[in-house]
């Protein structure tokens, strides 16, 4: 089997897996009931796990990339609109760069 023809079954083999672990998931709390706490406890769960990936790497980065963070999360939270908190947070970390560095 060619090296080629390796790497393509070993990244299928790992899109099965990864499909069948969602779907499994979904399957097993569609038939689970939880109480409002648990679902209050799940519902909060994607945004910690997100916060706890990127604050270290935002601080990491300096503070242009420090700031222009907590200028997209103000802008998020004010306007309530994702595209343009994204926006406002590379156009912020542009101009911290040519300012701070």
């Amino acid at each position: 089997m060619s090296p080629d023809m390796k790497a393509w079954l070993a990244i299928a083999g790992m899109a099965l897996v990864t499909y069948l672990t969602r779907a499994a998931g979904l399957f097993l709390s569609s038939r689970m009931n939880l109480s409002p706490r648990g679902e209050a406890f799940l519902g909060a769960l994607p945004g910690s796990i997100l916060t706890a990936i990127v604050a270290p790497a935002v601080l990491a980065q300096g503070t242009p990339e420090a700031l222009a963070s907590a200028i997209t999360v103000a802008v998020a939270a004010w306007r309530k609109n994702l595209p343009l908190a994204m926006l406002a947070g590379v156009v912020a970390v542009y101009v911290l760069r040519l300012i701070l560095n």
